[in-house]
């Protein structure tokens, strides 16, 4: 069976690595990206390969986006499945507390997208959404379910919350599209996903690696004294997406929570990360707080488990030396 993947985002940090696992399965992928967070390097090794189409296009461009529809039809009667992932996301944490910077791609775009999917008889679409829709409520034993209710921080608590909400309405969204047969889907909630890719040092990985590889030590938020997370690669978060998009059963509209239940301090992390670089004993300096955070970001995934085959296979030390050995190419 070969397919036609339509990836939103594709140059980001789950589409490019889509792109890679579903060429190297003889698939096609249409990817587009305008690079608000990326840059055509990350999918530089695809660059030329006959199954990958690639597009300079911006989700919200309506011209943009009929193309795609157009190109799509022309092409779908050549493959046995067409399937639409939503990867476009204003994820990065500078923009969490703008709202306008992350409505119109996290809701309005994503909306568009999917209706353009059930317009050319898509059979499948993958929301990406995140686990900031669990906001204060990050953390249970077990880890946080997909049918547990949520808390979110208010509005006067946290503007950062715009960007969970949002994301939010976009599982109703993909919800109410199966619940009326226009086409099978679902979403997924994903944990801190990070790739030796990830060119945002505001984010904490990245963050860490680059402060402590050029000046030895690292400036965190007072928060980070006491956090904890846990850290999917983006291979795990990609061949999640695959394993949900090949569980017909699956495809009911409902979420999914993925992630590892590899549970690190932000403060031992550090300390990894210093190993790998040959740094014993990193020095922290902590300045700053961050309102609306959690101190701790567990999640369940035996929903997912159940009715998939998926297991994360990379171990948060394995991809942070993989992080660090691309850094040190780059140098």
């Amino acid at each position: 069976m070969k397919d036609l993947y339509v990836i939103s985002g594709v140059t980001g940090m789950t589409g490019n690595e889509l792109a890679r696992q579903l060429t190297r399965a003889g698939h096609t992928v249409l990817g587009f990206d305008n690079f608000f967070a990326s840059s055509l390097a990350t999918v530089a090794d695809l660059a030329g390969h006959p199954r990958f189409l690639f597009k300079e296009y911006d989700l919200n461009n309506k011209d943009e986006m009929a193309d795609i529809q157009k190109e799509v039809l022309a092409r779908k009667s050549d493959f046995d499945r067409v399937v639409y992932i939503n990867c476009a996301a204003v994820v990065h944490t500078e923009h969490f507390y703008h709202i306008d910077r992350t409505f119109e791609t996290n809701v309005t775009g994503m909306k568009a997208f999917l209706d353009q999917a059930i317009a050319v008889g898509a059979d499948c679409y993958i929301n990406c959404s995140t686990s900031e829709v669990y906001s204060m409520a990050s953390w249970a034993e077990g880890g946080v379910k997909e049918s547990d209710y949520l808390t979110m921080a208010t509005a006067e608590h946290s503007q950062r919350t715009s960007y969970a909400a949002g994301k939010l309405l976009t599982e109703f969204f993909m919800k109410d599209a199966v619940d009326s047969g226009k086409i099978k889907g679902c979403s997924i909630r994903f944990a801190n996903v990070y790739s030796k890719n990830e060119r945002y040092p505001k984010h904490i990985i990245p963050h860490i690696l680059r402060s402590l590889a050029e000046k030895g030590e690292v400036e965190l938020l007072e928060n980070s004294r006491k956090n904890k997370r846990t850290f999917l690669h983006n291979i795990d978060s990609c061949a999640a997406v695959i394993a949900l998009i090949n569980a017909e059963a699956a495809l009911d509209g409902t979420v999914y929570n993925v992630a590892t239940e590899e549970e690190i301090s932000i403060v031992d992390l550090v300390a990894l990360c210093g190993s790998l670089l040959g740094i014993e004993h990193p020095a922290i300096t902590f300045r700053g707080f961050r309102a609306s955070d959690p101190e701790r970001r567990l999640l369940n995934t035996e929903k997912i488990r159940s009715r998939t085959d998926w297991r994360p296979r990379v171990t948060l030390e394995e991809g942070i030396a993989a992080c660090v050995e691309e850094m040190r190419r780059r140098a």
